[in-house]
Order: structure tokens, then sequence, then C-alpha cells
């Protein structure tokens, strides 16, 4: 059966794109209120770092049209102000939060391309590098500071930290840089203090990875669309781009992870989203269930 999360408020922190979208979007097919955060609308003047076109109000937009009620609030997460703002609208709107989706980042242009991959911390852009890091751990840890108090007014709440490679993986590779390999570790360190702490409250926090992800920017990146990505292939992707997923793929995995009953099982630990849609039975829009942490 597929998840059923009518009556659940959740928030997508980071919702304008990638992952954060693809979350919002399959929360969205399972019925929930998603409150889809970002500072990138079409409303307010704001951009994120990278000047793209797609807003919190098209990704709140596609949860509506997916089944579900979607709400777009403008926020910067390094914001206490822009956050506190947030957490007072979901107070005073709905009550209570059943889910939380840590997933800003942000700092994809700040990472660079692969030419810019493996230099060492002295060479690192030093201003570049701590950004990567607020970016991509301060905003979780100041989201997390106003909204958590909302997630456990009930039992059962669920917290997922999204970040790139389980704990597994990461232990044992160097990821990119000193600067993003340390943001990515931190955020699956996060899902298991966080669960820590919420264990008390019967809440579960989970880190969860997509694999190769066919975000706006990737698809953009190799000239192709979500209808033909294949073709990418032909025209010189590697080869591992064939178990590349959607980011409604991810989503899905969360979702069933959300209307699991028994979810405090996964708290503490740190999946990939093929992991979850092995146990929960979830493709991704086309049917299949991409690996690309197999290879």
């Amino acid at each position: 059966m597929p998840p059923d999360l009518h009556g659940r408020v959740a928030l997508v922190a980071g919702a304008t794109r990638g992952a954060g979208r693809g979350i919002a979007a399959a929360l969205g097919e399972a019925g929930a209120t998603v409150i889809c955060t970002g500072r990138s609308s079409r409303l307010e003047l704001r951009r994120s770092d990278y000047a793209r076109p797609e807003t919190v109000e098209e990704t709140a937009s596609l949860v509506s049209q997916l089944g579900g009620v979607g709400v777009p609030f403008v926020a910067d997460h390094l914001d206490h102000d822009d956050v506190r703002r947030l957490a007072a609208f979901v107070r005073a709107e709905y009550g209570r939060l059943h889910v939380l989706v840590n997933d800003i980042w942000g700092a994809e242009r700040l990472k660079g391309g692969p030419a810019d991959w493996n230099t060492p911390v002295w060479e690192h852009d030093l201003d570049a590098g701590l950004r990567i890091l607020r970016l991509g751990v301060e905003t979780h840890l100041v989201t997390s500071h106003f909204l958590l108090p909302l997630l456990i007014r009930e039992t059962g709440g669920l917290v997922v930290e999204v970040t790139d490679g389980t704990s597994a993986h990461n232990a044992s590779r160097y990821r990119i840089s000193v600067f993003y390999d340390l943001a990515k570790a931190s955020v699956n360190r996060l899902a298991f203090s966080q669960g820590h702490e919420l264990a008390a409250y019967g809440g579960t926090a989970v880190a969860v990875t997509p694999g190769w992800l066919r975000s706006e920017m990737m698809l953009d990146a190799y000239g192709v669309t979500e209808e033909n990505w294949r073709s990418a292939l032909a025209a010189g992707a590697p080869a591992g781009f064939a178990e590349s997923e959607s980011p409604r793929y991810v989503g899905r995995g969360v979702a069933a992870l959300a209307a699991d009953p028994a979810r405090d099982r996964w708290n503490q630990r740190s999946v990939s989203s093929a992991e979850l849609a092995r146990e929960y039975g979830v493709t991704d829009v086309d049917g299949r269930q991409p690996d690309s942490w197999s290879s």
C-alpha cells in the first residue's frame, strides 16, 4: 500500500529544488501538508547562491497537484529571525509538526567541479570553505533549534537529515575537500545526536543520502531533461549515470519511512535512498530501484 500521510504536517527545509523538492513532492503524493521553505521566491526579492529559476512557490504548487497541501514559506535558514518567524507560523497555523526534513545545502557551486576537487585545505579558498560549512551544517542546526520544540509536542516525530554518503561509506573515503567532507560527515552525525535527544520524546532521527541525483542542476549540466536523461549516456556521461535517480526516489523512501508506525527502529541510522526503497518496496518514477552506491 502507498504511504498515507493525510493529516500529517511536514516541513521540508530547502525544498526549492533537488532532493528537497523531490521529498516535498513525495510527501504530497502521500497526502501530507508540506511547508516548503527556501530563499528562492517569485514573490520576494531574495535568491539563493545559485540564481536559478526554481522557487518555493513552484514546489508548493507541485505538492498540491500531487494530492497534498503545499505551503510556501520564504526563509534564509542562516537567519535566526527568519527561522524563528517560520516556527511561529507553524505553531500558529498547525500547532504541531510531525516531520522535519533538513535538506538545506546551497553550496553546489562553492564545492566546484572535478577540476577543483582534492584541493588541500591550505590551498582551498577559506571563505568559500567556511561558507560550505555554514550552508551545509549551521543551517540544519538553526532549523532544528527552532522547529524541534513543535516536533516533540507529540510522540512519533521524525527528523530526516539529508546528506551525501552514508556514515559507513564516508568513514573510509575522502569526499572532495576537507570542507565538503566535514559538512557531509557532520550531517550524518547530526542525525545520530538528534536521535539520542529525541528518543526520550518518542521521536526518530535518520540521515538519508540520495544516490547520483538527477537534480535540475545535474540535468542542465548534461543538457537533458528528466524525460530524455538516458541520452546523456550516449553523449559522454559516465556509465554510472545509468544508475542515477530522480529526486522523487529519495522522497518516496522518506514518505514511506514517515508513514511507518515502527519508524523508531531506524533511529540514529544512516541509510541510502536505495536501502529505503528495498525496505518499503518503493520505486522511482520510471518503476526502477536504482542503487548508485552499490557500484
